[in-house]
């Protein structure tokens, strides 16, 4: 013998019947405080906040960020006197 059972009820009809906890308002402050990470981390994504992050403070021109990546290739530049450095 086979009996079915078909029952309408809603999700929180269901929820309340078994005597599960309403999870509702931890969905809304987890999607909350995810939202709001989301928006920060996108903001620290604008184009000079990158250019900040990446490069140093020290890196006044693009000439000296050339020679910064050519020095780590092990290409020397000759000396064309704007630095200041002795020889003793």
């Amino acid at each position: 013998m086979k009996v079915t059972f078909d029952i309408e009820c809603t999700p929180e009809e269901a929820r309340r019947f078994l005597g599960l906890p309403d999870v509702a308002p931890m969905q809304e402050a987890v999607i909350n405080e995810m939202q709001k990470q989301m928006i920060d981390n996108m903001r620290s994504m604008d184009p000079e906040t990158i250019m900040k992050t990446w490069f140093p403070a020290s890196i006044q021109s693009m000439g000296e960020m050339q020679k910064m990546f050519w020095s780590q290739l092990g290409i020397q530049f000759p000396d064309d006197g704007s630095s200041k450095s002795s020889k003793k």
